[in-house]
């Protein structure tokens, strides 16, 4: 099956758009709002073992294991961490869609070492998740209106983006039998697509 073409890939992740939001609650009730790196790093791994197990329920079926559950959740503590520290706990749409390219880009980067990958595919992956978590933070940004609370996450508008955003490219991060040029230049092309 051709996963250009396919859209079994995409029905199976678009689900995980509900654990953004459901990451976010947890993490807003028991850690409250981000404003230190210890607090990114506690809130990162919460949102980030919601959002991987999500994820890692849709790609099981595609041969991808827990590991990148695991990874999600590291990941995702240290990029939130790393983003609160740079920001300073921002909550301007600067300093949010700074965190959300430093976040996606950990994100990206262990996720796509778990699927094992060439180092090219890789770095796409990081750069296509980097992009979407900026691009979430950026859509959100325009309809939030109480951002100053310092949230893990982006809302319900930036979940979605972020969830097409990296949907339409896991496809070809997964696709075993390529040129990794070719993947390469179509998961970023498919990407800046949507």
């Amino acid at each position: 099956e051709n996963p250009m073409t396919s859209t079994r890939p995409l029905v199976r992740w678009l689900p995980t758009v509900l654990a953004f939001p459901l990451g976010g609650l947890l993490t807003i009730s028991t850690v409250g709002s981000l404003t230190s790196p210890g607090s990114g790093l506690v809130g990162g791994a919460l949102a980030g073992a919601v959002l991987g197990g999500a994820q890692w329920l849709a790609l099981r079926t595609s041969g991808v294991g827990r590991a990148w559950w695991v990874a999600t959740v590291v990941t995702a503590a240290i990029g939130t961490a790393l983003g609160v520290l740079l920001t300073d706990a921002g909550t301007t749409t600067g300093a949010l869609v700074l965190r959300g390219v430093v976040t996606g880009a950990a994100i990206g980067l262990g996720q796509g070492l778990v699927v094992r990958r060439s180092a090219l595919r890789v770095a796409a992956w990081t750069a296509v998740t980097s992009a979407a978590w900026g691009l979430g933070w950026l859509a959100t940004s325009a309809v939030i209106v109480d951002a100053d609370r310092g949230f893990v996450v982006f809302g319900a508008s930036g979940a979605l983006l972020a969830t097409l955003i990296t949907g339409v490219a896991l496809p070809l991060l997964l696709r075993r039998r390529s040129s990794d040029a070719v993947a390469t230049v179509e998961l970023v092309g498919a990407a800046a697509a949507r």
